[in-house]
């Protein structure tokens, strides 16, 4: 049993990982609470199933027009709802944030209807034994598609000129601007990346638990919020651990104590880290000055 739940909280923190390593990139730029967030992973999920019931696209360019279209309603919000008040104190563009929220949230029960609805595909569904474990080939596919979106994001960041850019306006983006990085254009950059890995975590979601519904966002970004934070806040490994941690917490809570509790595991392990180490797993103390 412990071996099975690993697998099922692997594959639930794997998606968690995919959303909040977008949170954790726009904080780590703009050092901005995006609530918002999660209602892309929504929307990019509900683009999939419109695409593929009513315009018949094939799965691949369903999937593809789907991320871009989760792309331009992130952009659109960040031309014309954030980057007004990049300079406005933190609490107005936070309360924007929430805004921008409700908006697509209730934007997308006036379009869809409030009540959940099946995705319109199922993949073949196979069962592979793993001693007393038994995973399917959609939890693989999450696990794979999750691991290599991952990997291809810090290869990014890590390798390229403007992973280097993102690197420099994270630590400051003054010193940044003023070392000739196109912070714009590096702002709307983590943006595009943020949202991608929100949408297709929606998509694989929607595929996997065969649901779709207007609110589906609200709890993952609040558990993309405390892996972020779990992780420390801004680090795009943190964010990835703190996915991870909180899917095994939710997993294995559930299974062991009870699953009446289960959404609540992942925050008192937040809560407990917290306490003993402030800036989280990854994250470094910041000192301020006086």
């Amino acid at each position: 049993m412990f071996l099975q739940q690993v697998v099922n909280g692997l594959t639930i923190g794997a998606v968690y990982a995919l959303v909040a390593i977008g949170f954790s990139m726009v904080y780590g730029i703009i050092r901005l609470m995006n609530f918002a967030h999660g209602d892309i992973y929504m929307v990019g999920a509900f683009a999939g199933l419109s695409l593929l019931l009513y315009a018949k696209f094939p799965v691949a360019a369903a999937f593809l027009l789907a991320v871009v279209m989760a792309i331009l309603i992130t952009l659109i919000m960040a031309r014309y709802a954030y980057r007004p008040l990049f300079n406005a104190p933190r609490e107005s563009l936070f309360l924007t944030t929430i805004g921008s929220s409700i908006i697509l949230e209730y934007g997308a029960m006036l379009i869809w209807g409030p009540n959940t609805q099946p995705f319109p595909i199922k993949f073949p569904v196979t069962i592979f034994s793993i001693g007393s474990a038994e995973i399917s080939s959609m939890q693989i596919i999450i696990l794979v598609v999750a691991g290599i979106s991952m990997l291809i994001l810090t290869v990014f960041v890590q390798k390229t000129r403007l992973g280097m850019g993102m690197r420099a306006t994270s630590q400051n983006m003054n010193t940044a601007r003023l070392m000739g990085v196109n912070v714009d254009s590096i702002v709307y950059t983590t943006f595009i990346v943020g949202s991608t890995l929100a949408a297709i975590a929606g998509l694989l979601v929607a595929i996997y638990y065969n649901a779709v519904y207007p609110l589906m966002g609200f709890k993952i970004c609040l558990v993309a919020f405390a892996a972020s934070v779990l992780g420390g806040i801004g680090s795009i490994p943190g964010a990835m651990i703190g996915g991870i941690v909180m899917g095994l917490a939710e997993a294995l809570g559930a299974a062991y104590i009870s699953s009446g509790f289960r959404d609540g595991y992942a925050f008192i392990i937040l809560i407990l880290c917290l306490l003993l180490r402030p800036s989280g797993l990854l994250g470094k103390a910041i000192i301020e000055k006086s």
